[in-house]
């Protein structure tokens, strides 16, 4: 039996030096890398083979880091993003991973801390969700929706796929097999993706806000993911095996 490949990374930035320094590090912790300069250069090496995660900076001449990570995600491609960007302002990382981001890192950073991201966001990619068991159902549905929790898709009522990020649908999973349960902001973060990985990885509140809009809840008054006040959050629908 052939030994297990480390995880490949593509490093995306338009800068030679942070493009080299990037892999360099990843290397010295065994992932194997691929560099490209730009969106074109990135659509034709993950065409030549699999990316497990991508690195993308925001500033690229042409199309920028969302666009492109929005691109991505339209294709209904689930790579999971970490992005770089220079910008501090939370403005900036909220639109990042509105655009279906997993993660961000902005620079200038140390390389210890872009190691940690990586695996805290392959960990939560590669494996099963802390809340999925054997026993759970391949399918679940609820309101006008199904949860393909086998293929990670969510399914609307005229059979459309909607476009999750790893952190939407690990947080969906948790809502689903904790229907009609108010859970904090903590027991979110835990179920979803355990104390193994990293307490920086992004706000619940975000996520929840992105889960709302694609399942066609309205912010204002929420029907299906409702906010409890002082306590969390609480999944109004019954949940039935598909």
């Amino acid at each position: 039996m052939s030994p297990k490949k480390s995880p490949h990374i593509l490093v995306v930035d338009d800068d030679k030096e942070i493009r080299l320094l990037v892999a360099r590090a990843l290397e010295r912790e065994g992932f194997r890398t691929s560099l490209a300069a730009d969106g074109a250069e990135l659509f034709r090496i993950m065409e030549r083979g699999a990316i497990d995660l991508i690195v993308l900076d925001v500033m690229l001449p042409g199309k920028d880091g969302l666009a492109l990570c929005r691109d991505l995600r339209a294709k209904k491609q689930q790579t999971p993003i970490i992005l770089l960007t220079a910008k501090g302002e939370e403005i900036d990382r909220i639109i990042g991973l509105e655009m279906g981001a997993d993660d961000y890192i902005a620079k200038p950073f140390n390389s210890r801390e872009l190691i940690a991201r990586v695996k805290a966001v392959l960990r939560r990619t590669q494996q099963p969700a802390p809340n999925e068991t054997r026993s759970q159902p391949r399918s679940v549905v609820f309101d006008d929706w199904k949860l393909d929790l086998a293929r990670r898709e969510l399914i609307a009522k005229d059979g459309v796929i909607v476009s999750l990020s790893t952190g939407e649908f690990d947080l969906l999973s948790v809502f689903v097999n904790h229907a009609h349960v108010v859970l904090s902001r903590e027991q979110l973060l835990d179920l979803a993706k355990g104390r193994s990985s990293v307490v920086f990885d992004r706000s619940i509140d975000i996520q929840v806000s992105r889960l709302r809009r694609k399942l066609g809840d309205d912010a204002k008054d929420p029907r299906i993911i409702k906010t409890v006040w002082g306590g969390g959050y609480l999944f109004t629908p019954d949940v039935s095996p598909a």
